[in-house]
């Protein structure tokens, strides 16, 4: 099977191109080049830019794909552009689309691929809505070969799971406070890229994944509380937590606050029957705790990574003195 990621090595897609090349898959990558992350040896990369629609369609003129996975398509018109570039050429085209789609806040859970698409707070999951309702117009007017998939919050060894990631890790170190959204007992899952991947390579080629949206997560639940005990365990520290209500961070910082209040101020517990079902093999085995010492392993090995945003300790300083007034 030949299969083209657009992109391909960022934090979630460098798992899946591993696991498609570990799975006999013919990979090609169509990328600028520019990532950190490793290409798999077996990969073949074309360098070009996606967002160049003449230039693409001359780079993949003498190529054909079974499956074409989009994975930095954010915009409607990155959309408009791909049906119009693999329209009548593939038999399955995939759009990476995210898990923060659903409706916020939540009314029932758990969470399936039939909760409804409605996030007033996030534009980036209104976009992200936008081009999913255009992929499934070219499915039922075309019968464009689309698969949907939504990743929720998906971590490889490089990412930490909060804003100001490596500062935080920093501060928790000095003893300093951290903030943490709400009461911090919301639930949230967190789901290493490994195991996105083993769901993830059961939908190429799949002739039931056509049509269908599908989501892929843990089934592990963790609280906000718990999320960054985990991590401070794991730099050899306990956090100093401080409590502060998304409404008040995000007179702060507004995208920070569209953040929480689009997605992370709430409970998510995903119902992941849907792809089990088609990928019965198909299992999430990597607990936080683990994922957790993998990531301060990764920025020990790497102090050229151990980037202070200064910025972002002092909008902490602001959040924390301003909530510490209120409260008191």
């Amino acid at each position: 099977m030949k299969v083209l990621y657009i992109g391909g090595t960022g934090v979630i897609s460098s798992a899946c191109s591993q696991a498609a090349v570990d799975a006999g898959m013919e990979l090609f990558l169509l990328n600028r080049g520019e990532s950190k992350r490793p290409v798999p040896e077996a990969a073949k990369v074309l360098h070009g830019d996606v967002r160049d629609v003449a230039a693409t369609r001359e780079l993949l003129r003498h190529y054909s794909f079974d499956v074409v996975v989009d994975w930095i398509a954010y915009q409607r018109e990155h959309i408009a552009a791909d049906v119009e570039i693999f329209t009548g050429n593939v038999g399955q085209y995939v759009f990476i689309s995210s898990a923060s789609v659903y409706k916020k806040p939540p009314t029932i859970l758990p969470i399936t691929e039939s909760t409804p698409l409605y996030n007033p707070f996030w534009q980036y999951s209104r976009d992200k809505i936008a081009c999913e309702e255009l992929l499934m117009q070219a499915f039922r007017e075309r019968n464009f070969p689309v698969t949907i998939v939504r990743p929720s919050h998906t971590y490889d060894r490089t990412l930490l799971p909060f804003r100001g990631r490596y500062t935080v890790v920093d501060r928790m170190r000095r003893g300093e406070k951290v903030v943490v959204h709400g009461d911090g007992t919301s639930l949230w899952t967190l789901t290493h890229h490994k195991d996105f991947a083993a769901g993830f390579i059961g939908l190429l080629g799949n002739p039931a994944a056509i049509g269908e949206a599908f989501h892929i997560t843990s089934d592990e639940l963790l609280t906000w509380n718990q999320i960054f005990e985990i991590v401070a365990h794991a730099a050899g520290t306990k956090p100093k937590i401080v409590h502060v209500p998304s409404e008040h961070i995000a007179k702060f910082d507004p995208d920070w606050g569209a953040s929480l209040l689009g997605d992370k101020s709430h409970s998510v517990v995903f119902d992941n029957s849907k792809i089990k079902r088609i990928v019965p093999d198909f299992k999430a085995t990597i607990p936080f705790s683990r994922g957790a010492g993998e990531i301060i392993e990764w920025y020990d090995s790497n102090p050229q990574y151990q980037k202070i945003d200064e910025k972002f300790n002092a909008l902490l300083e602001r959040i924390i003195a301003s909530w510490d007034e209120l409260a008191h």
